[in-house]
């Protein structure tokens, strides 16, 4: 019986929680475009998803993580090093490189790091074991949430409850690539390239400009008004609640299709071009809204070839500059709290005037 028991509870832990699949998710589309580029190109700097409670935010983010290719990793870091690309290996296995040394390796998933509200720094950052340090000279290293999100994506909900101070924290090491921990004079740096994908309620309170700004897109999502659909989407939860499996195997065939042009985007993307005169205008644009810097002409750029790389195109045309521009600039315009139109209708009016 003992042993019948132990064999139950191994068979439970290997067993993986399911995801609800990503294919089923009924409407939404602005969230759910803003995700996939970002999953095809993490350049863009992550997405921030402001929307009512209740809209699937959660749901949404879990199943976009499921849908990626598994990621090669250096064996046994904690860093999920690459074991090629010298940008995306910690220190130990750039040593073992530079000597020359055989790395093994392993593939996993795409890590998927839920950061929690009551966070402390040194949770997300890690930590230096001083006394080690001091007592026996050895730089000991505690990983924190940073080093288990490289390579992955790093989801915070309720992110405009979320101290200040730490926002920056995550900002800082998203723009950079880079996390750096710094205890009584010793260093510790890894890499900590992430897709940083924030949720919240704007009931709760906003974020600040300057920090809005660091996140590549802004998708709002409202509640879905149309009966027809809101049935339609307490069906599929309904489905997959009650037997999860069947609902998987209903849509694997769509799953797998949407994998495989995800992971062809992501190799097609370092051929895509944006001509010099569509350019010109992403940059009139954003200087007609007066956007403060450059970081909504970049992310714009980028938006665009990701979306024409996942389109099976190697050129960028006006409506992929049309599709993702109110994502990539909508928060970014200066807030007149006496304006009664929407930062996103407002971006339209703009686009639609300039880009014809």
């Amino acid at each position: 019986m003992y042993e019948f028991n132990i064999i139950i509870v191994s068979i439970l832990k290997d067993k993986v929680r399911p995801v609800f699949p990503f294919t089923a998710i009924v409407g939404q589309e602005e969230m759910k475009l803003a995700l996939l580029l970002n999953v095809i190109d993490p350049k863009i700097g992550g997405v921030m998803i402001m929307g009512d409670r209740g809209t699937g935010k959660s749901t949404t983010i879990r199943a976009i993580a499921d849908l990626l290719p598994k990621i090669e990793v250096a064996q046994n870091d904690l860093f999920n090093s690459h074991p090629s690309d010298y940008d995306l290996m910690s220190d130990a296995v750039k040593t073992q490189v530079e000597k020359g040394d055989h790395i093994p390796t392993q593939f996993i998933d795409v890590p998927m790091v839920d950061l929690p509200l009551g966070a402390t720094e040194d949770r997300v950052c890690g930590t230096i074991d001083i006394e080690k340090a001091l007592t026996e000279g050895i730089k000991t290293f505690e990983p924190g949430l940073l080093a288990k999100a490289n390579r992955g994506i790093l989801y915070v909900d309720e992110v405009n409850l979320l101290d200040d101070h730490l926002v920056d924290v995550l900002l800082d090491a998203a723009a950079s690539g880079w996390n750096t921990v710094e205890r009584e004079g010793i260093s510790v740096r890894h890499p900590a390239r992430f897709v940083l994908v924030g949720s919240g309620n704007p009931e709760e309170g906003e974020l600040r400009p300057q920090l809005l700004d660091r996140f590549g897109m802004h998708a709002e999502i409202k509640t879905v008004k149309e009966p027809s659909l809101r049935v339609k989407i307490v069906e599929q939860r309904s489905k997959f609640d009650s037997n999860p499996y069947v609902c998987l195997q209903e849509f694997q065939e769509e799953q797998d299709r949407l994998k495989s042009s995800i992971a062809t985007a992501q190799d097609r993307l370092s051929n895509v071009t944006i001509d010099y005169d569509l350019r010109v205008k992403i940059s009139e644009v954003c200087g007609t809204l007066d956007v403060d810097g450059l970081r909504g002409d970049i992310v714009t750029n980028r938006a665009a070839k990701a979306l024409a790389a996942y389109h099976n195109r190697t050129n960028v045309d006006i409506d992929d500059v049309k599709t993702v521009i109110t994502l990539c600039l909508r928060h970014r315009l200066r807030k007149d709290p006496l304006e009664t139109i929407d930062s996103g209708n407002k971006v339209q009016q703009v686009v639609e005037s300039i880009l014809k």
